[in-house]
């Protein structure tokens, strides 16, 4: 059986995106981006899957670091509702909580519900399903913590109150990461990375490979490179696949022009999946 690593506990959302990528393949959870990408590049997995932006939060920056540090391939993305649900112990009400655990993106996809109750002590965990587990455990009413339905009935625990995020609109994109040494044969979207030298226009030229050849891109971020001051990547997305000859010939053109470029994979757009 293909085996698919992703980081948190039983319950977590990347375990509705490995489901519903590789539906007949077993979930192997990990602590840590770290792990995930370690269990891959390893072979003590086939695939592993991680998620790099949501819909109202943005970007999950260790993500983009570990995708630039390591040579995992993009072979797909996935895009997983997220329905965040407040998980008590059974019985418990609003008037019973003095603290909600949850990981901070999560917190914060709650910021508006969760500000209706200023006197909650909000407390950052590692992982949503995590935090379920954590309050079971701990066995106190006065603990709640965010997560999905599903996570709740992976612990035994109760809903108190369903679709608590800011926005009924919420999604999180996930790749799926795999070992290999070449890219995908098919695929529709490319995503890659670049820097340039740091001169007056050189970002301007950079784009201008995709610009002038009619290349859409679909995203573009800057992140600071770790373990270099002041210096800066570019995160890009764009439709089409390298072997396409107006993508190729682009890259081509970005190769002269930027320090470095890094595809990361061709592979199918994702659609959205029907919501929890």
């Amino acid at each position: 059986m293909t085996r698919v690593a992703f980081q948190g506990e039983r319950g977590a959302f990347s375990e509705d995106a490995v489901a519903a990528f590789f539906p007949q393949a077993e979930a192997v959870p990990c602590p840590d981006f770290e792990s995930v990408f370690r269990a891959v590049d390893r072979g003590a997995v086939e695939y592993g899957m991680v998620p790099v932006e949501n819909l109202l939060e943005g970007t999950v920056a260790a993500v983009n670091d570990l995708l630039l540090e390591n040579d995992l391939v993009i072979v797909g993305e996935v895009l997983v509702p997220v329905v965040h649900c407040l998980i008590v112990h059974p019985g418990t009400g609003l008037e019973d909580i003095a603290r909600v655990y949850s990981h901070p993106q999560a917190l914060g996809q709650c910021r508006s519900f969760l500000a209706k109750y200023p006197g909650w002590e909000k407390v950052p965990a590692y992982d949503t399903a995590g935090s379920v587990r954590t309050i079971r455990d701990r066995g106190l009413r006065e603990e709640a913590a965010i997560a999905s339905r599903r996570a709740a009935g992976v612990y035994g625990m109760e809903v108190l109150r369903e679709g608590i995020q800011n926005s009924g609109d919420n999604f999180t994109r996930f790749f799926a990461l795999q070992r290999s040494s070449r890219l995908l044969d098919t695929g529709d979207k490319t995503s890659l990375i670049f820097a340039t030298r740091n001169v007056p226009g050189a970002l301007y030229e950079a784009m201008g490979s995709f610009a002038g050849r009619g290349i859409n891109m679909t995203k573009v971020e800057s992140r600071p490179r770790r373990g270099r001051a002041w210096e800066y990547v570019f995160f890009v997305d764009i439709d089409g696949h390298v072997n396409d000859p107006r993508v190729a010939e682009a890259l081509t053109d970005l190769v002269r022009k930027a320090v470095f470029v890094k595809v990361l994979g061709s592979y199918a757009r994702a659609r959205p999946l029907d919501g929890q």
